[in-house]
């Protein structure tokens, strides 16, 4: 894997293809708002990692952006085009989207779930071809679940199975990646090798990256571009460097602490302040 201190990280700004904007952008369940007013710019080519509280809005908003959700008001473009405007499987063709915690369907194997990520490139009648079982051997190869081909995904570890749904949206072969929370309940293990995965695909295959992550030292580890949400607006966005203070973690997440560079990468990394004094620090001081 790459390590994410050898990337070089994209320029910033909303800059080359793959351009995901809100313009207004209203999203709700029912008569609740979640999404309040939203205008954004991710940038093309490069990694975006979304962060914020608890229900502040991170899921709810990359729905509106993939159209799995309709906006009660405002647009999503793409390149400056509507999405809610272009045909279902052309926009398929363009960008993938890996779900948080997505439903696996009962006793099918890496291999065939991996298939699924053809289905936009189907045509009714058409027999499976070549270039469709090369995408799907590639997508197995970039993403290391070649091995498990013939192995049930349900019966796979939670890195693994996350790995094998990642194959499923690269199998779709789009530049554009999206990704819900693909961390969750991973250990640091393989929380680690799923984002050097991301890293890799963005790195090597030039694609751009949309992220929900909990994480801000992963996420300012990991992206080029974070955009934070608090209560369903923007709260910052731009380089974590630039983005990422003690005063704006205090504010959104509402825990004082510092913000140093991390040992290893000299990104932005978050240290909470101790509340109390550690009993072995009181002993010891005494």
């Amino acid at each position: 894997m790459t390590a994410a201190t050898d990337r070089q990280p994209a320029s910033e700004g909303p800059t080359g293809a793959n351009r995901l904007a809100a313009h207004g952008l209203h999203l709700r369940y029912g008569n609740r708002v979640i999404v309040d007013g939203l205008d954004l710019e991710l940038p093309g080519g490069a990694v975006t990692a979304i962060v914020g509280p608890n229900a502040c809005g991170k899921s709810t908003l990359l729905r509106g952006l993939v159209r799995l959700l309709d906006p009660a008001a405002g647009t999503v473009t793409l390149d400056g085009s509507d999405i809610h405007r272009m045909p279902a499987r052309a926009l398929a063709k363009r960008m993938g989207l890996l779900p948080q915690q997505p439903v696996t369907p009962e006793a099918i194997t890496v291999e065939a779930l991996v298939r699924l990520g053809r289905f936009p490139h189907q045509r009714m009648l058409s027999p499976w071809s070549k270039a469709d079982q090369a995408a799907v051997e590639e997508a197995l190869a970039r993403t290391g679940t070649d091995v498990l081909r013939d192995q049930q995904v349900d019966r796979l570890s939670g890195g693994q199975r996350q790995r094998a749904w990642i194959a499923l949206a690269l199998a779709q072969d789009t530049e554009l990646l999206l990704l819900d929370e693909p961390t969750t309940f991973l250990d640091l293990r393989h929380q680690l090798d799923v984002l050097d995965l991301v890293a890799d695909l963005h790195a090597e295959a030039g694609r751009t990256v949309v992220m929900v992550l909990h994480d801000l030292g992963q996420a300012a580890r990991y992206a080029d571009h974070l955009v934070v949400l608090k209560d369903g607006r923007l709260a910052a966005a731009g380089a974590p460097t630039e983005v990422l203070t003690a005063e704006l973690v205090e504010e959104v997440f509402q825990v004082p602490c510092r913000v140093v560079p991390d040992p290893e990468t000299g990104t932005p990394l978050v240290v909470p302040r101790a509340r109390t004094r550690s009993r072995a620090a009181a002993t010891s001081s005494g």
